[in-house]
């Protein structure tokens, strides 16, 4: 799009990145608001809003630990994460909350000796290929059946390789292909943030940041079957309205 391109009586523009030069396009056309989706480095102001980057991780963590006890024999969970990461630590114990709100005490019939959640965390400096060998610990030591993974170890490589062993993923980033295991992905629902934004920038008000709520995409409903998706979006409803914290 072109400054020659914005016709008389464009009200909104929603620009998905690669950023096609808003800055320029607002500024031709002061009229109009602009909403830029996952265009970095882009500030907010005038007639420019920006969707807001997920801020929510505690959120989605501990939505990861409410439907891993749902959905797994014995409450056997863990996760994977980075090592002393500040956020990844909340995340975790989020996720171990969100496994508590679900089943209390949540004591295994089997491998009474360990309490889950299970968790590895991996040195920054670890060697992505090396991952599977993380993955081994939780699965074959721990006997973990659902693995929430953070997303700053999720690769394609490790998300295949866990794939192949029968036990269950749940994360934050959609895989570039879904493995067998894959339950659900949690993320900022992007339709959802512009339908909620709508109001403000059709009649003009705009230079906001629009924060984006968390959607579910990437179902298996073989793995979380219709009934226990209601109950888990329900869940996901109360903790954004803030009746349940994390």
């Amino acid at each position: 799009m072109t400054p020659a391109e914005l016709e008389p009586g464009l009200q909104v523009v929603i620009a998905l990145a690669p950023d096609p030069g808003i800055a320029a396009l607002a500024a031709a056309a002061p009229n109009v608001q602009f909403l830029a989706i996952n265009i970095p480095d882009l500030a907010p102001g005038g007639n420019v809003s920006v969707l807001g980057g997920n801020s929510q991780s505690s959120i989605a963590a501990f939505l990861a630990g409410y439907t891993a006890a749902l959905i797994t024999d014995d409450y056997r969970i863990g996760m994977m994460m980075p090592r002393d990461n500040a956020d990844a630590i909340a995340a975790f114990n989020a996720y171990a909350s969100g496994m508590t709100f679900y089943c209390g005490t949540c004591r295994p019939f089997y491998y009474l000796s360990w309490a889950f959640p299970q968790y590895i965390d991996i040195p920054a400096e670890e060697d992505p290929n090396n991952y599977d060998a993380y993955s081994d610990i939780l699965m074959l030591q721990y006997k973990v059946r659902t693995i929430y993974l953070y997303p700053d170890i999720t690769t394609q490589d490790l998300i295949t390789y866990i794939g192949t062993t029968g036990v269950l993923m749940i994360g934050t980033k959609s895989p570039e292909q879904l493995p067998a295991g894959w339950v659900m992905t949690i993320q900022p629902d992007v339709v959802k943030a512009i339908q909620n934004a709508w109001p403000q920038l059709i009649s003009g008000q705009g230079g906001v940041t629009v924060q984006s709520p968390l959607g579910l995409s990437d179902i298996d409903p073989t793995l979380l079957s219709p009934g226990k998706q209601r109950l888990v979006e329900q869940m996901l409803q109360d903790l954004q309205d803030g009746y349940v914290s994390p």
